[in-house]
């Protein structure tokens, strides 16, 4: 499988619609500034593609000097439920780091993870303390236009998700939300924040219109507490016609990953960079939809997990990587089990 379809797989395997996909189509090609404005956006080594914008940087500490803790950063954007706010209290790190460009200031507040998935949120306001963009704009229309992107020094695959949040409409500021999950493990040490010219997305016109022109680019500590529990290892199970051996299954309270085996290896066809044929589209569904991950609660409720991705042939086999970051921090004493593929795992949080 080549790189382009082994991405084009993966996003694919995030459920956006017609519409989505082709606007990301489009990034990819060279037309960068037009993207999609749904809550979660997908991004990608490959998805955000633009030239260089000459800018004056200035990093601080902080854009308004105060450091804000991971509670006070994540609580409104994954719970704020007093067992949520414990969980992100212990695991989650401030960072506090900036640069600033044409008035404008970008900070990563805090970060959140485990051994495979991180979430990030920044902080994007104006100096003078007037309010970020237009009224006629929502938060939900915004979008980084140019370039823009968080580097973990991730040596494999990864697939992820931003997205912006007005937690206070009468201030100057919106917060973005960056998740990334990787096919290995992510390293602790320094990231990479770049960002360039703040949009919103014209539904009528169908384009992006630019807001604040800038760049901001600095660095920031990956600093967090891996909280996960290790399950599985050799269980197997058959469908659509294959044998799937569970390699691993990862549960925290910020997110899920499960590594298996089929039994047989993806063929792939020949279609053209950005588009998959309906033979690809089923096999996807074979190797990688299909298997069904649910998360049970105590309570009892059930809940699918989250279903980004990668898929990749291997002598014979093919090796797949499925889930990615909550929606909402879940303490582990809150969860019962996860099922994959019928297979029931119960969790301990011990």
């Amino acid at each position: 499988m080549n790189s382009q379809f082994e991405y084009k797989s993966a996003m694919d395997s995030l459920h956006f619609t017609g519409e989505q996909k082709r606007r990301i189509a489009e990034n990819a090609a060279g037309a960068a500034a037009r993207q999609t404005r749904r809550a979660r956006r997908p991004i990608g080594k490959t998805v955000l593609i633009a030239a260089c914008i000459a800018a004056v940087l200035a990093v601080s500490a902080g854009a308004s000097g105060v450091l804000k803790t991971a509670v006070e950063s994540f609580s409104g954007i994954f719970g704020s439920e007093v067992a949520q706010t414990e969980v992100i209290g212990k695991i989650g790190r401030p960072i506090g780091a900036s640069a600033t460009d044409n008035g404008v200031t970008i900070s990563a507040d805090a970060i959140i993870g485990d051994a495979y998935n991180a979430a990030v949120v920044f902080t994007i306001r104006r100096d003078d303390g007037t309010r970020l963009f237009p009224e006629e704009v929502s938060e939900k229309n915004l979008l980084m236009g140019g370039f823009g992107g968080v580097d973990m020094n991730i040596r494999g695959g990864s697939h992820g998700s931003s997205w912006f949040v007005d937690e206070d409409p009468d201030d100057d500021s919106v917060q973005m939300v960056y998740t990334i999950s990787a096919d290995v493990p992510l390293s602790r040490g320094t990231a990479k924040a770049d960002f360039s010219d703040l949009c919103g997305w014209d539904d009528e016109t169908g384009e992006s219109v630019p807001l604040i022109e800038g760049r901001w680019k600095f660095r920031f500590d990956v600093d967090y507490e891996d909280s996960s529990v290790v399950l599985g290892g050799g269980e197997t199970f058959e469908q659509d016609g294959m044998t799937f051996t569970i390699d691993e299954i990862r549960v925290s309270p910020v997110a899920v990953r499960v590594a298996y085996t089929a039994d047989s290896e993806v063929r792939w066809s020949d279609a053209p960079s950005g588009r998959i044929s309906e033979e690809d589209r089923e096999s996807q569904r074979r190797y990688f939809e299909n298997v069904e991950i649910l998360l049970t609660r105590t309570d009892g409720t059930v809940a699918s997990a989250p279903t980004g991705g990668s898929i990749k042939p291997d002598n014979g086999q093919t090796l797949c990587v499925k889930g990615g970051v909550l929606d909402e921090i879940i303490p582990l004493e809150e969860l019962q089990s996860i099922s994959v593929g019928g297979i029931v795992y119960p969790i301990s949080a011990e």
